[in-house]
């Protein structure tokens, strides 16, 4: 797809994959230099921007925030043209970059994700915000693709309510047999990049298969974005308390 298709396509259905994204050789060196980071920077950076299903195992490492702030290689990868310049065109403007996350569903461990909307823990008016998910091996139905209902961007937030899974605090609570039927899963290769709205309901399957699932994750606001900072500081000071509680940070 072009530009002009690569818009429509995601302003119509609320979400949009780029297959062959980054090269093989791009996928390699990104592979590289996140196991550089996983190995070197993790360790010197706060506890509660690093998740684990069992902090006292290393190996069963889930997710990493923020790592352009920690890290400059993944500081000019977030802002290059090709990331910043792919938001930019789907915001239809500037675009503010937020966060840089490292996703993994690990072998026979890496549990569901459940439905939600990035935009109930953005907490953000109005609604002009994308995540992208930047995928670093195959992502199927046995190793827990994501999932999409297309256009659901255009019908607004719907109810969310606590969950117990790691790094996905709050699902939709009002999941119908309508929802599964219309969504779409999306499979992903190495080097494919998945971009979806902050009102786009999304989920995914737990990983079954000997196989991680692994991905770079971009979030990016418009420049027009007002956040309710005292809102999310309350919600972020409870999560981590929460999660310190479980030994999950």
């Amino acid at each position: 797809m072009n530009p002009t298709e690569i818009k429509k396509f995601y302003d119509e259905k609320g979400y949009v994959a780029i297959n062959g994204f980054l090269s093989k050789d791009q996928v390699e060196e990104l592979t590289s230099q996140t196991d550089r980071f996983i190995k070197e920077v993790i360790p010197a950076i706060p506890a509660e921007e690093v998740y684990y299903e069992n902090k006292l195992d290393q190996s069963t490492l889930k997710q990493i925030q923020h790592m352009h702030d920690f890290d400059p290689w993944f500081n000019n990868l977030a802002n290059s043209k090709e990331v910043m310049g792919l938001a930019e065109l789907l915001l239809g403007g500037k675009a503010v970059l937020k966060n840089t996350q490292y996703f993994n569903k690990i072998p026979y461990q890496g549990k569901e994700t459940p439905a939600h909307q990035d935009g109930y823990y953005f907490m953000i008016m109005p609604q002009v915000a994308l995540t992208m998910w930047l995928s670093l091996g195959d992502a199927d139905a046995e190793n827990g693709a994501v999932c999409y209902i297309p256009g659901s961007h255009k019908k607004g937030m719907r109810e969310h309510g606590k969950t117990a899974l790691l790094g996905f605090s709050q699902g939709v609570t009002d999941w119908s047999d309508e929802d599964s039927e219309a969504e779409v899963q999306m499979k992903a290769g190495a080097g494919d990049i998945l971009v979806h709205h902050s009102l786009t309901i999304h989920r995914a399957n737990s990983n079954n298969s000997n196989r991680d699932r692994r991905a770079i994750g971009f979030i990016f606001y418009g420049s027009d974005v007002v956040i309710d900072e005292k809102a999310h500081a309350e919600y972020k000071k409870k999560l981590d308390t929460d999660l310190s509680k479980q030994g999950k940070i």
